[in-house]
């Protein structure tokens, strides 16, 4: 591709971004009839290599029940978080914007009150809101002078602090301060402790709950006229346990997933890997199999066939390789996602091929519940992927890389660039920057691992630039004041 022909494509996947499309028909396809109840099921640090579909499985016959799902769903192949920590993720998700604009930059911050969320705009359109497990969006430092500084880490989250889910509520905000593997409790919606079952291994109470809510809202197995239902549950797995600083899987899960295969991107002398890996593959396989639960329960109750479930994660995990934790970097073993969706409008066994951001989701929810989809969506509802109906997706995703630094990345399907502001130049520590420089270069169909950063390559010089200028455009399309980004050499 020249230089004209790649900035004509990358013009119009920057415009497509902004987004005002989302009004337009073209990308909303007619609400179904009947309003399908929606299961979103979210993980939390799990590498979309784990997921045995994908085709570079690190364990063989690590997600079975996935891999059925896939089977008779959509798999999405180039999924991709736009916030690759835990807190900006979930406040990008709940409202469909950008970290800057719910201004949750980082962990602890609050997702402002004033926000409407995916179970605000699906409560309107006449669904039952729940959710089940993690939150993390409730707790808040004194990092913006106009959020009020509330500490509920390991106190119940106060009702007004829910993000409006307001029918069922049984959460942590920080589930591993209230938690560990085999031990602790989450809150129900009167800020009472449930406590897990003694020596119920934490994916499978937690699932334990899902079900029990399954079988006992209005319209379950308890019968009685129901609303359609949206229920949201975040599991912590495969996360590390932040107190034990480890990943904490099913008891003996060293001994079942020792042989695993090593991907190579973990080819290194850094990084923890090597003693934490069959552990946290013990977590994947415990969420898979809990997968297969929910939806031989949603088979059980006559639910299956009008249930969309979509499962997701945050970011993924590079095992300290390349920084000093486990992501907020630019690389695919922190960005890239498993994305699967099983249900009404969602069925045949497809593969997506295009690139989809975890700010497609949302609309991609409110579209499946025949809500309003408000003009400030950042992300286009993946169901015009499925019937054609998209017109000019991105060739690329936009990721805002925040907390432990200040950066800016863009995904194609061949290239991966990434440029961070200069120490002391971010606003509000991470917020924004006026000024950035380059930092990582990828070619992903040389270096599939990200193994060579090309930065400081001169004959690369002129690929550079056209992704310098696709950031720029991308970052101004979010909402960001136009940055400078100087080439490498200039830094």
């Amino acid at each position: 591709m020249n230089r004209r022909e790649f900035l004509k494509t990358a013009g119009a996947a920057a415009t497509a971004a902004a987004v005002p499309q989302l009004a337009k028909g073209a990308d909303k396809p007619p609400a179904p009839a009947r309003k399908p109840n929606i299961l979103f099921l979210f993980s939390d640090q799990q590498r979309w290599d784990t997921v045995e579909c994908y085709g570079r499985a690190i364990f063989p016959g690590l997600t079975p029940n996935l891999d059925r799902m896939v089977a008779e769903g959509v798999r999405f192949q180039h999924s991709f978080t736009c916030q690759p920590v835990c807190g900006p993720a979930r406040a990008a998700l709940q409202t469909g914007k950008h970290a800057k604009h719910t201004t949750c930059l980082k962990n602890n911050i609050a997702l402002p009150r004033r926000e409407n969320t995916m179970a605000h705009l699906l409560s309107a359109a006449g669904y039952d809101v729940g959710y089940i497990g993690k939150w993390h969006l409730a707790s808040d430092g004194k990092t913006y002078p106009d959020v009020e500084p509330f500490n509920c880490r390991s106190r119940p989250v106060p009702t007004d602090r829910r993000g409006g889910y307001k029918d069922f509520w049984l959460a942590s905000d920080v589930l591993e301060f209230t938690s560990h593997a085999y031990d602790g409790h989450m809150f129900d919606g009167d800020g009472k402790k449930r406590e897990f079952p003694a020596g119920r291994y934490r994916v499978d109470a937690q699932t334990d709950w899902v079900i029990e809510y399954l079988r006992t809202r209005k319209g379950g197995a308890a019968g009685g006229a129901a609303r359609p239902f949206f229920l949201f549950v975040s599991y912590i797995e495969p996360h590390h346990q932040n107190d034990h600083n480890h990943f904490e899987g099913p008891h003996g899960s060293k001994e079942k997933f020792r042989d695993y295969r090593l991907p190579g991107d973990l080819d290194s002398a850094k990084g923890d890997y090597k003693a934490e890996l069959p552990d946290y593959l013990g977590c994947c396989h415990s969420l898979d199999a809990n997968v297969g639960r929910i939806r031989d329960e949603l088979a059980k109750l006559g639910l299956a066939e009008d249930t969309l479930v979509i499962y997701t994660d945050a970011h993924g995990c590079h095992f300290r390789t390349r920084n000093g934790e486990y992501k907020r970097s630019c690389h695919d073993s922190s960005i890239r996602t498993p994305l699967i969706a099983c249900g009404p409008g969602f069925t045949g066994g497809k593969v997506v091929e295009d690139m989809v951001s975890l700010l497609d989701l949302t609309p991609t929810v409110l579209t499946a519940g025949g809500a309003k989809l408000p003009d400030y969506l950042a992300g286009r509802p993946l169901q015009g992927l499925i019937d054609g109906s998209a017109k000019d997706w991105p060739k690329d995703v936009f990721v805002q890389i925040s907390e432990s630094g200040c950066g800016r990345a863009v995904r194609t399907k061949r290239w991966t660039y990434c440029a961070e502001a200069p120490k002391g130049k971010a606003r509000y520590g991470t917020r924004d920057s006026d000024l950035y420089q380059e930092a990582f270069l990828y070619d992903l169909q040389a270096d599939p691992h990200q193994r060579t950063n090309l930065v400081d390559s001169a004959a690369h010089a002129t690929v550079r630039a056209e992704l310098r200028e696709l950031l720029g455009r991308r970052m101004a399309a979010a909402g960001e004041k136009p940055p400078k980004i100087l080439p490498k050499a200039q830094a």
